[in-house]
């Protein structure tokens, strides 16, 4: 395989690194984010919570039990690859809903500055560190919620989500991560 196109496979495998880093977060898949660090990453959120990838995994149900729904989106990704290294700026854009009875929809832009490692052939998540670029939020509009998603179906941040019925590739790939 020529440099140019190892290159550009290491990017697609990066690229997917962060998207499934989205999905596993949004569908609280603990084991599936833990799959996406080294054992000795270390995940920086600033104030919020700055440590080991166990303690990052074991710090996230906590947080995330505080919300609704999320959705985290990647928009922007460069990629930077020298042979098993690699970083890279990924921006994103995250909703959070808040818990009833004061709902709130919190939207966030930021960037994830990584830093990855290939070992044994994989690519995962050496080091992560958060920048907060902007953040709003705003009481949810119930009403305009349910006209707007009338009659369909309402994504779970569970294993109960409709992507595990609908595709089976992914609801496979989840269960031979839980056992």
């Amino acid at each position: 395989m020529s440099e140019e196109l190892r290159t550009l496979v290491d990017k697609q495998a990066l690229r997917e690194l962060a998207l499934t880093y989205c999905r596993a977060c949004d569908r609280r898949d603990f084991a599936l984010v833990r799959s996406l660090y080294h054992d000795d990453a270390i995940d920086d959120h600033g104030s919020m919570f700055c440590g080991s990838a166990d303690e990052y995994v074991a710090w996230l149900p906590s947080v995330l039990s505080t919300f609704e729904a999320t959705s985290h989106a990647i928009l922007n990704a460069l990629y930077v690859v020298d042979g098993d290294r690699a970083e890279g700026e990924i921006y994103t854009l995250a909703y959070h809903r808040t818990l009833p009875p004061e709902a709130q929809d919190v939207f966030i832009g930021g960037r994830y500055l990584d830093r990855y490692e290939r070992r044994g052939g994989a690519w995962k998540i050496a080091r992560r560190s958060l920048a907060l670029d902007w953040c709003r939020v705003e009481p949810v509009d119930t009403g305009a919620y349910r006209a707007f998603a009338a009659g369909a179906p309402l994504g779970r941040p569970d294993g109960s989500d409709p992507s595990y019925h609908a595709l089976a590739y992914f609801r496979r790939r989840s269960e031979n991560l839980h056992g």
